[in-house]
């Protein structure tokens, strides 16, 4: 996994306390090579003891994207004198000031709650033209490429590396639970997605690997396509038959066959075993990407129905 999360740099490299020798050093020349978040602080003040781990987190989440420096502005006065003559309001702390190619370009002042930090440095970077994952989306897509091309063992352990360096990556737990479904290990997916953390449990990756674990259980227990479409022909007010043949149809990999089936039982009758059909249309929406032709389609066509 090294030469594709690439290795965090020490923490001492991405965090450092600045005193007016170091300045230039440490906060302008350094933000030549990537955004320098400063922190100005002091021993006595309680907002800055809540704000400066918080701040710290976030930068090293950011793996070298970014570094942090902090200023004691007590023993460095006559440092935050000068700059703040050069117009930054240093007179309240803690003030945070991301510094960019040897300029300030952002600030905020005062305690924020830890996700405004994040985001606050997630700007910064993608201000600067870099990105804030440390390499984890070159690792997503490398992994996605190997689940795609049936190296099924290995885009696991990119995907559980991923979640190594990220516990909070909805699409590392998505591609994880897809790499157990891809092995035929349906109770080791849904361990998978039922680990993620409570905030993200609702993210359209993870919510599409529950999909798609509901119809894979389904596919188990499929009938054939060739009886169940007999069952229809012959009557095709055999809203039942129908509805297997649609599951059938999925499992065979017909996913459009299947949307088909089950448009046309909400036709017949859309209230049918409490709105069935509906609900499998969700199920078979949410398993697949948001701009694939069946979903485009099948919503298109279940839209019309509704409103009609």
């Amino acid at each position: 996994m090294t030469e594709i999360l690439g290795s965090a740099a020490p923490a001492d490299d991405l965090i450092k306390d600045v005193t007016e020798a170091t300045f230039m050093q440490d906060v302008v020349d350094a933000s030549m090579q990537a955004p320098v978040i400063v922190d100005f602080w002091a021993p006595w003040c309680g907002p800055c003891k809540t704000l400066g781990p918080m701040l710290e987190a976030a930068v090293t989440k950011a793996k070298g994207a970014a570094t942090m420096a902090k200023i004691n502005v007590d023993e460095n006065q006559r440092l935050a004198q000068a700059l703040a003559q050069q117009g930054l309001p240093l007179q309240s702390i803690p003030t945070v000031v991301a510094f960019v190619q040897g300029r300030p370009i952002d600030m905020f002042q005062g305690a924020l709650p830890a996700s405004e930090i994040d985001a606050f440095v997630k700007k910064v970077i993608e201000a600067a033209g870099g990105t804030a994952d440390g390499g984890l989306g070159e690792a997503l897509e490398a992994a996605e490429q190997m689940l795609a091309e049936g190296a099924v063992a290995d885009a696991a352990q990119t995907f559980a590396a991923i979640l190594g360096e990220d516990d909070k990556n909805a699409a590392a737990y998505g591609g994880l639970a897809r790499a157990h479904i891809a092995l035929g290990d349906l109770d080791q997916a849904e361990a998978v997605l039922n680990g993620a953390p409570a905030e993200i449990s609702t993210a359209a990756e993870i919510e599409a690997a529950h999909a798609q674990i509901a119809l894979a259980r389904q596919a188990e227990n499929a009938g054939p396509v060739a009886e169940l479409r007999a069952a229809v022909d012959a009557s095709p007010d055999d809203h039942q038959a129908r509805f297997e043949l649609a599951k059938a149809l999925h499992a065979a990999g017909d996913a459009d066959a299947a949307v088909d089936e089950l448009l046309e039982l909400f036709r017949r009758d859309r209230e049918w075993n409490d709105g069935a059909a509906k609900a499998q249309l969700f199920t078979i929406f949410d398993a697949l990407k948001p701009n694939d032709p069946v979903v485009l389609n099948g919503r298109r066509k279940l839209s019309s129905m509704i409103f009609a």
